[in-house]
């Protein structure tokens, strides 16, 4: 997974999820979820990359940090609760999507969705 577009649409095809451009910078493109409006994916570019912020549960978040150089503490949000992955490439997408799966789960209040 590399692109925003490719992020966004598994994004979207969770439960109950709308996406949102919450603020006055387009490069910022969020999914929420409906119920509580909680965003567990945000899209940016930054530095020439494509990144994506999704919540980690603790007990995750060090392992995807040790795993993959292009996952770090999230940018611009809470370093304990979210990260960053990179899009460029080096992260498996289907660790992508796991990421990102665990991220509406913890946003929604489900285990396991996915």
């Amino acid at each position: 997974m590399k692109t925003r577009e490719e992020a966004l649409a598994w994004g979207l095809s969770f439960p109950e999820v709308y996406q949102d451009a919450p603020f006055h910078d387009t490069n910022w493109v969020l999914v929420r979820y409906k119920k509580n409006r909680k965003a567990f994916l945000w899209t940016y570019e930054y530095q020439g990359q494509m990144r994506i912020n999704v919540k980690a549960a603790p007990e995750w978040r060090d392992f995807w940090r040790n795993a993959f150089a292009s996952v770090i503490p999230g940018y611009h949000q809470n370093k304990e609760h979210w990260n960053t992955v990179i899009l460029d490439g080096t992260v498996p997408d289907e660790d992508v999507k796991q990421m990102i799966a665990e991220s509406y789960d913890l946003i929604a209040g489900k285990k396991g969705s996915r």
